[in-house]
């Protein structure tokens, strides 16, 4: 495993480079037929090709267990090479490591399981990895739900809370993009005849965090702002990217409707205003809690202590449980760092995790 992770870790697949992510696709469908399975690569124009695959369990009418990864990284093209996979205290590190080559190192070992010991199935098994997990998951989210609705169970491969934790709750995630027209104008010589984008656009930003909502665990954020040609004009454009994270279905529709209902304050000024919840949250709902017990007590038969929590980030997993598909989120390895320079895995954790995945497919 420690082979493959590394082999991972120094493969660069961005989400807006496609040639990359169908090689890995090809690659992994490749490797999972070597090790019994059925698969298809999921043609794609918009980004990267999907990867399906497939083992059957013949004489069985049991509905699939599903398990989601994805291909995407955020990191660019050579930043492997700029710092290649290294070990160091235990800890294996470089771009991707965590988020998610871990997880799908331990896909690989669950398909090496199942290339020899398949007969020991009482269901059939669906992997499903998607190239564009990290821009929101836009082209797949439709097979994901698809595949969903077929299955048993979901069990979704992004890396555990520190200390192996599943994640039984995820916060839903909006991206809104606001955008204001005003009218251009000479900053010296003609002001009064101006209409300021950029003071629009921040007469917004103020409205937006309003929003902001502690007992309702709501967040946002204005991330990303852009407006102006050059600091003698008033600004006729700006636009601002906002980041909305809810913890329920009805709080991020009132969110959605709340923004989409802004209004200019500024007399001659306009707004546009797009996007949406694009991720609904991972409920803690009866189906997932159930399932979580499940796993509990066959974690146990491995001498694992398995526990639960909650993270505020989006994952494929939450468009699973919105269908009420019983999923279970997290089952990646340990490690710390997503998207950050020390991203790394704990070693120690491959092994336990790979078998608790295993157990899992075996015995859910």
């Amino acid at each position: 495993m420690i082979q493959w992770l590394t082999r991972l870790v120094n493969t660069d697949t961005p989400s807006d480079h496609k040639q990359p992510l169908d090689q890995l696709a090809s690659w992994l469908a490749g490797q999972f037929r070597k090790c019994g399975a059925q698969t298809e690569i999921i043609k794609n124009r918009e980004a990267g090709n999907h990867l399906l695959a497939r083992w059957a369990c013949p004489g069985s009418r049991s509905k699939p267990v599903l398990i989601l990864g994805h291909l995407d990284t955020v990191w660019g093209l050579a930043e492997s090479q700029r710092r290649p996979a290294r070990i160091e205290q235990g800890k294996l590190f470089g771009p991707r490591a965590v988020d998610m080559r871990g997880g799908l190192t331990l896909v690989r070992a669950l398909a090496r399981y199942l290339g020899v010991h398949s007969s020991t199935l009482e269901r059939p098994v669906t992997v499903l990895l998607d190239s564009d997990e990290e821009v929101g998951s836009l082209t797949s989210r439709h097979l994901i739900e698809t595949e969903a609705k077929k299955s048993e169970a979901v069990l979704v491969m992004e890396p555990c809370l520190p200390g192996g934790a599943l994640k039984t709750f995820r916060k839903g995630v909006g991206r809104f993009t606001v955008t204001a027209h005003g009218v251009a104008a000479h900053a010296g010589v003609d002001y009064s005849k101006g209409v300021s984008a950029i003071r629009e656009l921040a007469h917004q930003v103020t409205a937006l965090y309003k929003l902001d909502d502690p007992a309702k665990r709501t967040t946002v954020n204005v991330r990303v702002i852009r407006g102006g040609p050059r600091s003698n004009v008033v600004a006729d454009q700006a636009e601002m990217e906002v980041d909305v994270r809810v913890a329920s279905v009805a709080e991020g529709e009132r969110l959605d409707a709340l923004v989409h209902g802004f209004k200019p304050k500024t007399r001659g000024a306009s707004l546009q205003i797009t996007g949406g919840i694009n991720r609904p949250p991972l409920e803690r709902t009866a189906k997932i809690v159930a399932l979580f017990e499940r796993a509990k007590r066959l974690a146990a038969d491995l001498g694992i202590e398995l526990s639960e929590g909650e993270t505020g980030g989006g994952s494929d997993g939450s468009f699973t449980a919105a269908l009420g598909i019983p999923t279970l989120d997290g089952l990646g390895p340990d490690g710390a760092g997503q998207h950050a320079l020390h991203e790394h895995v704990l070693i120690e954790s491959l092994v336990p995790r790979a078998a608790l995945l295993t157990q899992l497919v075996l015995k859910l």
